[in-house]
């Protein structure tokens, strides 16, 4: 067997080694002639390398001193770790006096009732006017210097009297201020009906015309059932730090609410036959842990809906029924959870058309590792699906904990790019988790629809923004303005226990735009829900009128629009919220200006 077995192998070597000298005999053999010269391979082309090539220089200066911005914020916290201290909190672009330009609040929290005096500190939100770019703290006398462990805001001309106002949300606290049009506001609160509960937790909020009636309704998300009792009964650690600020899932969940406008100055909470109080299914027990709301017409049917970021449960879509009412249809709308059915640590949320057609992107922060959400609506459906990697925004943002959110064309080259602020809760995370930082820089990204069809977002590195916009923070709210005049939009960054950050765009000169003012007649004064369509050459964008963006933050109302150069406006229509379509005359438009329009009666 074994000299069978030897000789078998013998023939098998040798036929192998007849097999391998054929080969190399054959390539030593001349090549046969060809028809002509080989083609040069093409290398597959790199999009984004060539998208880079083509990033805007625009550079953001921070001029937060040279403006006269003083504010700092001021969470509560003495050492105890309470999760509020660590949540807040917004800030607001608003014309309070009606001269046309962009004016600024912030809110501020409080020392808590049980801090001892010695550590207690006098403070107060924070009213500056704009004076031609400078701005001007009148807080005081102005009847807004309320001291409350503030963390939202909301503007709006609830009572239609052409005076914005404010409502500030917080923690067991809440305030409506009526402008009174002579600088001064006026507490509301308790005759409008809008008092909060001593364990009322209040995040963002939105003034929405949710009825169809021409006056602004509220909407307030609510955070947790919050005390400082279930704080310590919940006691959340870190190994090595001990006692820490931690996510909320410990913590009971409650309802956000609905104050339908009576008109007179009344509000009535309208929540529970409204249908926006989501219950868990398994316990009965309230599901919401709201933090940020994009009220916005997703189903293009002409009436507002509300979709609502949770912290760690499921995101809702709260589609307007026409009755007063709303369906919660978030699992249905594909908005609910991540790609994988899991619910995210949500936080800030925006809505915007970044594409030509009708298609609606809602971008949302999320915590550290979860990445920044894109959800879009897919062709000829209601349906989203989570494009952010897709799109050019999701590995890019992973490592990042996202608070504010918002779409704004900061280039006006037309298209809507995207800004997120970041920045831990935690300040000693990195000694937990080497990847993690509490400060951590903002994020931008570029729309390429300019550039390539197909659309997506590039990162925006240091180089691009002359460095101010990337200054490692501990951001929460954010929103933009055009302060100066220019066109081009500028942005306020609200940190936490922290100083706030004012950011001058400038964008070089040249760059076409042309803004809308829209006046309500019919529609709520503010028009807002408002859609504004333009169309130039072979492009249609789009603007919602919609100060509530991002987290507990509210932009501006006038709209942008960059144009393209040499190609004029071919036409302008406007979607009021009262349903009144209104076609524009390009004729009657001024670009690089601002134009008042106003809703046409009957």
């Amino acid at each position: 067997m074994i000299g069978r077995a030897f000789w078998w192998s013998v023939g098998a070597f040798s036929l192998l080694g007849l097999l391998v000298g054929g080969i190399v005999w054959a390539g030593r053999q001349s090549p046969r002639s060809t028809s002509g010269p080989l083609a040069a391979l093409a290398l597959p082309k790199d999009p984004e390398a060539a998208g880079r090539l083509l990033l805007p220089r625009v550079a953001f200066t921070d001029i937060t001193e040279a403006a006269g911005v003083r504010f700092e914020h001021f969470g509560g916290a003495t050492g105890d770790k309470l999760l509020p201290e660590t949540m807040g909190s917004g800030v607001a672009f608003l014309d309070f006096d009606s001269d046309g330009d962009s004016d600024l609040f912030f809110v501020n929290g409080a020392s808590w009732n049980w801090t001892p005096a010695d550590q207690k500190r006098a403070t107060r939100p924070a009213l500056y006017r704009n004076d031609g770019g400078r701005f001007v703290d009148v807080t005081e006398g102005s009847g807004l210097e309320v001291p409350i462990q503030g963390m939202g805001v909301a503007c709006g001309d609830f009572d239609n009297d052409g005076w914005v106002d404010l409502f500030v949300t917080g923690v067991g606290d809440q305030r409506l201020f009526r402008n009174q049009g002579d600088g001064r506001f006026q507490d509301v609160t308790a005759t409008a009906g809008l008092q909060a509960g001593a364990d009322d937790w209040g995040t963002s909020a939105a003034f929405v015309d949710y009825d169809h009636d021409g006056d602004l309704d509220l909407f307030v998300c609510r955070y947790l059932r919050w005390s400082r009792e279930i704080d310590y009964e919940v006691d959340y650690r870190l190994v090595g730090i001990g006692r820490a600020y931690g996510p909320p899932m410990n913590f009971p969940g409650t309802f956000p609410r609905l104050f339908r406008n009576e008109s007179g100055g009344r509000f009535t909470d309208v929540s529970a036959s409204a249908g926006i109080q989501v219950r868990n299914k398994a316990t009965g027990l309230p599901m919401a842990k709201s933090l940020g709301v994009a009220p916005v017409d997703f189903n293009t049917d002409g009436w507002i809906d509300l979709i609502v970021a949770n912290d760690t449960v499921q995101n809702f879509v709260f589609s307007n029924r026409w009755d007063g009412t709303f369906a919660e249809v978030g699992a249905e709308s594909g908005l609910a959870f991540d790609t994988f059915g899991a619910a995210r640590g949500a936080m800030g949320i925006d809505a915007g058309r970044f594409t030509e057609d009708e298609s609606l992107g809602v971008s949302i922060g999320n915590f550290a590792n979860e990445m920044l959400a894109l959800y879009v609506t897919q062709p000829d459906t209601l349906i989203f699906a989570d494009e952010a990697i897709g799109q050019g925004v999701g590995a890019a943002s992973r490592l990042s904990l996202t608070f504010g959110v918002f779409f704004f064309d900061y280039d006006l080259d037309g298209w809507l790019d995207l800004l997120t602020v970041n920045g831990h809760i935690e300040s000693d995370i990195h000694l937990v988790q080497s990847s993690q930082r509490y400060r951590q820089p903002p994020q931008l990204y570029w729309n390429t629809r300019s550039f390539r069809k197909q659309g997506g977002f590039l990162a925006v590195p240091l180089e691009d923004t002359g460095g101010g916009m990337f200054q490692p923070l501990v951001a929460r709210g954010s929103a933009y303005a055009d302060l100066d005049g220019d066109g081009d939009l500028d942005v306020v960054i609200a940190q936490n226990s922290g100083p706030a950050l004012l950011l001058r765009n400038d964008l070089e000169p040249g760059r076409p735009w042309i803004r809308f003012r829209l006046v309500g007649t019919q529609s709520n004064r503010d028009a807002i829900g408002a859609w504004v369509r333009l169309h130039s050459g072979n492009h249609t964008w789009w603007r919602q009128v919609m100060p509530t963006r991002g987290y507990l933050s509210q932009s501006e109302l006038p709209v942008t629009f960059g144009l393209n150069p040499g190609r004029p406006i071919d036409g302008v229509e406007i979607r009021w919220p009262s349903g009144v379509r209104q076609k524009i005359g390009v004729q009657n438009l001024r670009t690089n200006a601002v134009n008042l329009i106003q809703e046409p009666r009957g």
